[in-house]
């Protein structure tokens, strides 16, 4: 069994729906995936165990010209989000490494005191937004890791009754952990900045619940016309 991956975005259903009008420019055709998992299966069965990507396997076969698979030719593509770069070889066995070191607890650092700004001004509004039927229709927390101005670590609550938000780690462990500028932040919010597309394009970290993370996207939309 190998582990087969995109070096960039694939058009689907899904991607409209979740990127938008125009997403398509930056995607490729499933044409590729159907000749990369060709070009697999022609591979003797000692190939398996392998970490395989759609372009790099192509390469191997000797396709230079990838503008055949682009839904727009010469559009910039989005990168895959499994992939944090190109690799450099093309296919290789997955590497076998030593235990990972200790890390060493630190002690907590008191947080600074958050500025007034375009944040705080968006948590209070998302804050004014929320109802008992907003948090029995979520049941998730959320942690955010902002870095520029009015940045720091905030939390939106969406499982205790009526929600809260606030400055600093939430009172219970969050379920999906984002990270981002606070330009995108507020952007996100705004509906300025769909959350799959700085998701994907790297501008956005997440960690935790992806299906709770969703939802925070669908609570973003509802809150658009406010903000």
């Amino acid at each position: 069994m190998c582990m087969f991956v995109f070096s960039t975005a694939i058009h689907t259903a899904a991607m409209d729906m979740l990127g938008g009008s125009g997403i398509e420019n930056q995607c490729r055709k499933v044409d590729i995936i159907a000749d990369a998992a060709y070009c697999i299966f022609k591979k003797p069965k000692s190939f398996t165990g392998n970490f395989i990507i759609d372009e790099n396997i192509l390469k191997e076969e000797g396709i230079k010209n990838f503008d055949v698979y682009a839904i727009t030719p010469g559009h910039p593509l989005l990168p895959d989000f499994f992939l944090d770069e190109q690799p450099v070889i093309v296919t290789k066995k997955p590497e076998t490494h030593g235990a990972l070191p200790e890390l060493k607890e630190e002690e907590a650092q008191p947080s600074p005191k958050p500025r007034s700004g375009a944040v705080e001004g968006t948590f209070r509004i998302v804050k004014d937004s929320l109802s008992d039927d907003v948090v029995k229709a979520t049941q998730a927390i959320y942690q955010f890791e902002l870095s520029g101005e009015d940045g720091g670590t905030w939390f939106l609550d969406l499982k205790s009754k009526g929600g809260n938000v606030g400055y600093g780690e939430p009172s219970d462990r969050a379920d999906v952990v984002m990270s981002m500028s606070t330009d995108d932040f507020v952007k996100m919010f705004s509906g300025k900045l769909k959350p799959t597309i700085a998701f994907m394009s790297g501008r956005l970290k997440i960690k935790g619940n992806m299906a709770l993370a969703i939802k925070l996207e669908k609570l973003m939309n509802q809150m658009n016309a406010r903000l």
